[in-house]
Formats: C-alpha cells, sequence, structure tokens
C-alpha cells in the first residue's frame, strides 16, 4: 500500500487456505496473500481520491480523510470473502465497510470514495499493484540466481562432463556450460519478467469502459487526464484505454512468470537428475531437516529441485488458464472469464515466487562432486570419443572434444558483468 494507509486485515477463519499443501512457496508468499490483495484493493481506492485531488477535482481533505479513517481500519478478510460472494467480488463489500469509515472522520469526504468508478477498476488496478510487487521480488531472487550461477560456472568452466542425450552418454561437455547456459536462460526470463510487469497499467474505465460518469462529473477534459494521474499514484503505467476485455497486460505476465517458472524448471530438473544415487554429480545445500525422509534415515533428497519442479509442472496450466479467460472476455464486463482470472494469476504468482527463492538458494550453495563426474565420463570409455573418431578418425582426451565450451562460458560471463543484476 502507498504510505499513509495503513489498513489491517485480521488473520482467516479456521479452515481457510494457509498454503499446508503449497511448500514451494510458504513463507515466499507474503506479497500476494489475502492481506497483501485486500491492502491493494484499500490502495486502489485511496488512490482514486488523491489523482482527483491532484487534479484539483476533489478536497484536500477528502485524501487526508481517507488517509485517517484506512491507518484505523480492521476488516476481516474470511468476513469480505464470505460477503463477496454476493456480488461476485470483494469491492462492493469493501465498500460498505470503507464509506462509513470515512464517514467518521469526516462526512463530506465519504462521497468521494469510489467516486465515478465500478469494481473492475479496483480488483485490476490492485492486481496489477500486487503483480509488480510479487515482480519485484521475483526479480531479486533471480538475481541471486544468476550470481550463484555465475560464479559455478566460472569455477567449472573447464570440469569435463559427459554430456547426455535423450538420457544416453554423447559427447563430452563441461558443467561450466551447463551452468553458463542456465544462467543465461534465466536471465532472458528474467527481462521477459521486468517489461511485462512495468507495462501493467491501472485500469479506470467506469461502468462499461467509456469514462462516462467522469465526462459527467468533472467534464471530457478532466475525465481524460483522470486515468494517468490515477496510476501516477500507484506507480502503475498509464492505461491507453480502458481494457476491461482486453487482457493483453494479464496474458503478458503470465506468459513471463510462465518463462521464469520454465527456466528454473530445467534446472531444478538437471540438479534431480545429477543428485540421483548412481550418478552423484551434484549436492544441494543442506539445512537441517531438509530432504529426510519420514521411513529411510540414509536419505538426502534434493528437495529443493523437488519444489522448483512442482512449481514447473504446474506453472503451464494457469498461464493457459489467463490465455483462455482472456479468449471469453466478452461483452463490456466478461461473464465469469474475468472471475476465473484471479485464482490463477495468484497462483501463478505464488508458484513464481517459490520457485525463484528456491533456485536463489539452491545456485548459492550447489556442489559439484568431481570424483563422481570422472567416475561417469569413464563410463563409455573411448566411446564418448565416437563422434571424433568418425570425423577425424583419430581420438584424444575427452577435454580435447569439447568445442567451444569453455569460449560460451566466458562469452555468457562477459555478458553478465556487463548485466546489472
Amino acid at each position: 500500500m502507498t504510505s499513509g494507509s495503513r489498513a489491517t486485515a485480521r488473520p482467516s477463519s479456521s479452515g481457510s487456505d494457509v498454503g499446508l499443501l503449497e511448500p514451494v512457496s510458504a513463507g515466499h508468499d507474503a506479497v500476494v496473500s489475502d492481506s497483501a490483495v485486500l491492502e491493494a484493493l484499500l490502495a486502489a481506492e485511496r488512490a482514486l481520491v488523491r489523482a482527483a485531488v491532484a487534479l484539483e477535482l476533489a478536497p484536500a481533505q477528502a485524501a487526508a480523510a481517507f488517509d485517517e479513517a484506512i491507518a484505523g481500519l480492521e476488516i476481516d478478510a474470511a468476513e469480505l470473502a464470505t460477503d463477496a460472494a454476493a456480488g461476485g467480488n470483494p469491492v462492493i463489500p469493501l465498500l460498505s465497510r470503507l464509506r462509513p469509515a470515512v464517514a467518521a472522520v469526516d462526512e463530506s469526504a465519504a462521497e468521494w470514495v469510489h467516486r465515478g468508478a465500478t469494481s473492475q477498476d479496483i480488483v485490476d488496478t490492485a492486481l496489477a499493484l500486487i503483480s509488480v510487487r510479487a515482480a519485484a521480488a521475483i526479480d531479486a531472487a533471480l538475481g541471486r540466481t544468476v550470481d550463484g550461477l555465475a560464479a559455478l560456472a566460472a569455477e567449472h568452466r573447464d570440469t569435463v562432463a559427459a554430456a547426455r542425450t535423450l538420457g544416453q552418454h554423447s559427447t563430452p561437455t563441461t558443467w561450466g556450460l551447463r551452468f553458463a547456459l542456465w544462467a543465461e536462460a534465466v536471465l532472458a526470463a528474467r527481462g521477459e519478467l521486468r517489461e511485462a510487469s512495468a507495462a501493467l497499467p491501472a485500469q479506470l474505465g467506469g461502468a462499461s469502459g467509456t469514462l462516462a460518469s467522469f465526462v459527467a462529473l468533472y467534464g471530457e477534459e478532466a475525465a481524460a487526464r483522470l486515468p494517468g494521474a490515477y496510476a501516477a499514484e500507484l506507480s502503475l503505467a498509464a492505461p491507453q484505454l480502458p481494457w476491461h476485455v482486453t487482457r493483453r497486460p494479464f496474458t503478458r505476465l503470465a506468459d513471463a512468470l510462465v518463462a521464469v517458472v520454465d527456466a528454473l524448471g530445467v534446472i531444478g530438473s538437471d540438479v534431480a537428475l545429477a543428485s540421483r544415487t548412481e550418478v552423484g554429480e551434484l549436492i544441494e545445500p543442506q539445512a537441517p531437516g531438509r530432504g529426510g525422509s519420514s521411513a529411510m534415515p540414509h536419505k538426502r533428497n534434493p528437495i529443493l529441485s523437488v519444489l522448483i519442479r512442482s512449481a514447473a509442472l504446474r506453472a503451464p496450466g494457469l498461464g493457459a488458464d489467463l490465455h483462455r479467460a482472456a479468449a471469453l472476455a466478452v461483452d463490456e464486463r466478461p461473464d465469469g472469464a474475468w472471475h476465473s482470472e484471479w485464482p490463477a494469476l495468484r497462483e501463478l504468482l505464488r508458484l513464481a515466487l517459490g520457485a525463484s527463492a528456491q533456485a536463489a538458494e539452491l545456485s548459492a550453495g550447489l556442489r559439484v562432486v568431481p570424483e563422481r563426474v570422472a567416475a561417469n565420463l569413464a563410463i563409455s570409455g573411448d566411446e564418448l570419443l565416437s563422434e571424433q573418431r568418425k570425423l577425424t578418425g583419430r581420438t584424444g582426451e575427452p577435454e580435447s572434444y569439447t568445442g567451444l565450451a569453455g569460449a560460451f562460458v566466458d562469452r555468457v560471463l562477459a555478458g553478465l558483468s556487463q548485466e546489472e543484476r
């Protein structure tokens, strides 16, 4: 929430989802919690008043009364969720709590609450706001992931390993190149997320996306300026037009989030494979209580990788849900497609938050086991160099047939050193 507003949401009642079966995001998803959504809804309402004040359409005391009212406002998130069922969204019951609170501070200020707006303006803006906040946290975790992978790539630039294609030994490669490729993929996905989150606009269209209510209240010129002022209050992009049924802002964000989790999923999958007992080339960072088994005391399960993979398996479906909703966004406000976006978007943000945090920890403490790398390399013997023999009629040592692997690592690392991380 923007500075000056401090509403609190009491913990949800017994029986609400507390993430018991969401270990990948546990402890990493506060920015998309029910409390965070409630704060974002209130921030969206507050910004509308402040934008009107900034354009000298509303008196300054209206914004002051709003701030004071929110500072002392407590809302039970579970009760609000129950009440939201009657109108199909949480804004309607929120207003029944917010208006009296503002009126108690300044009765005349209450008329400026939600003035000219519709519920979709507030919900979409709040979702954009929490998405930007979540994207910032994901971005920071991805930066730490890239740093960890870059250090591993530099350390193991020339650690020769058996490459695998279709699950079988193929030719020699290096662990340095693998780490460098992971880092490059994460960095590319991070760039897509930055662009998508920076482009997220505020939503302000009024009842049917025409701004008619604001034209009636303030005139055409002021109504045209209001969406930009509204977005500026929240540090969101200014909307070119109301996007009630043009859902590209959220599908673009979803695509970027899926790309992030895809890139992390490759890392988790490869680490899980390389951590297998019979492979043993990588060891995940350990922590008290992590990786244990309820039945087998000897186990050291690669839990960080497992959790990252769990996110990667689910993220694409959630992205598809948002595209499906966008394709069915009919009329001037969708009848159900809009509503279906909310849980899909929040869950996708949760998965990206969790997977990026797990990946940052994984890359910072991941260890290569050189003796296992060498032992696995030796399994195929000279057959690992069969391509070299076929092409040149001779073979050397495995390190003589890694092509430009080292140069590729150097290229990636040089690019990373120039990239602001």
